[in-house]
């Protein structure tokens, strides 16, 4: 009776129900188990699969002493089943769903704030284009890309050089011709191009700049293209700050059509035209043709000359000429240093005469119209010329226009102003 007491301690069991017919006595209603030849008691109980074995023995006598009241529980036989199929336990791993779910979210953030949605005023930009993918808008006639100025794009005054805005430009045309669906396999031809082996080429540029964007601004740059005479297609640009839609830059360019077989110049072929005239926009250029005429230049009426100059390898573009941005480079190599330090670039025209091949070397002149004491003036004109070396071919003749840089209007001021000035 004690072993029964201390087991139902621990694990409780029903009243036994009456059985007239029993004749075990140890069985009692089906609760209790086997006795073994110890005259251990067992119980074998089962819940939700586990099935737990306890024996039970009356206590023993050391010394005249009764001690434990149980033996000790014992699990003879365990067996777990799996957990049944729930919601909860089917879900995926949180740990990695709530990583994925946080670098989505900071990669959209910083996407956000690379641009500053908020205007600041009503007639701001607010046609952005927050990828630099760029789209076709104006009915089809024009494309649009937008740029921000990274820190590698700009120079020792912290703004944009010429070569950062021409690169934009270049870009925004071969993403034109892209997005009209007109790309070939070559860089800029259209598939009726590629079919007779010809490419465009730039036989003159005009850029005129306002005001250079700094680190971080972001411009929207605008191209359209027009037809130039019987052979040859102008295209424009405009580039704006996306904050206040100010133009900071205008662009105007004419190209002709070359084989690249022959490396002559072509007429453009009615196929080709009928590809490209659909786009074609009746508009004057966004800047007067400077045709003004230029005195002849060579080592004998230049203020600067610099030799030796080579393209390498990263300098050529697919149709293995020098890419023409590279001309403005090799161009501003001769200008004077005091107009480089104390001027900034305000316009540039580019005639380009001939190819420029890897293997070439040049030579780089530069002459201040009205002298060297120009330098002191208002504002200083250069002209320029780049060619073979040792007296060879024309490849670019050039005229820039320099402005007083914002420090160099204040050269005969011994302090800058105050700002309540």
């Amino acid at each position: 009776m004690v072993a029964t007491a201390a087991t139902a301690s621990l694990f409780p069991i029903s009243s036994p129900q009456p059985d007239s017919g029993a004749k075990n006595p140890g069985k009692h209603g089906g609760c209790l188990g086997n006795v073994d030849v110890r005259g251990i008691k067992s119980k074998s109980t089962s819940s939700n699969g586990l099935q737990v074995k306890t024996n039970a023995q009356a206590p023993a006598k050391v010394n005249g002493t009764r001690i434990g009241v149980m033996d000790g529980l014992k699990t003879d036989d365990i067996s777990t089943s799996s957990a049944p199929r729930t919601f909860i336990n089917q879900l995926p791993d949180w740990s990695m769903l709530l990583a994925a779910i946080t670098t989505i979210f900071l990669a959209a953030e910083k996407q956000w704030m690379m641009l500053d949605w908020k205007t600041k005023r009503p007639d701001m930009l607010v046609d952005l284009d927050p990828f630099g993918f760029g789209r076709i808008v104006e009915d089809g006639f024009v494309f649009r890309q937008n740029f921000s100025i990274r820190s590698y794009e700009i120079g020792a005054d912290r703004t944009a050089s010429v070569e950062t805005l021409m690169n934009h430009l270049q870009e925004t045309a071969l993403n034109h011709v892209k997005n009209a669906g007109l790309l070939g396999d070559g860089f800029g031809s259209t598939p009726e191009m590629c079919k007779r082996n010809l490419f465009w080429a730039v036989t003159k540029m005009q850029v005129l700049v306002d005001r250079y964007p700094t680190w971080g601004d972001v411009v929207q740059v605008d191209t359209w293209v027009a037809a130039s005479g019987k052979n040859c297609m102008r295209r424009d640009w405009l580039i704006r700050d996306c904050k206040t839609g100010e133009i900071l830059t205008r662009a105007s360019s004419n190209w002709v059509m070359m084989n690249k077989v022959t490396r002559r110049l072509s007429k453009i072929p009615d196929e080709v035209r009928t590809e490209i005239e659909q786009y074609f926009v009746d508009t004057p250029p966004v800047i007067d043709d400077d045709s003004i005429k230029l005195p002849k230049l060579d080592e004998n009426t230049a203020d600067h000359v610099r030799s030796g100059l080579t393209p390498k390898w990263s300098d050529l573009d697919v149709n293995q000429h020098v890419n023409n941005v590279k001309y403005v480079g090799w161009i501003l190599e001769s200008a004077p240093q005091p107009v480089v330090e104390n001027y900034e670039l305000a316009s540039i025209t580019l005639e380009y005469r001939r190819e420029c091949m890897k293997d070439s070397v040049l030579q780089s002149l530069t002459a201040l119209l009205g002298g060297e004491g120009a330098v002191d003036s208002g504002g200083v004109d250069c002209q320029h010329l780049l060619r073979l070396e040792g007296g060879g071919g024309e490849i670019v003749k050039g005229r820039t226009k320099w402005r007083p840089k914002f420090v160099n209007r204040f050269k005969n001021i011994n302090q800058f102003p105050s700002e309540s000035g």
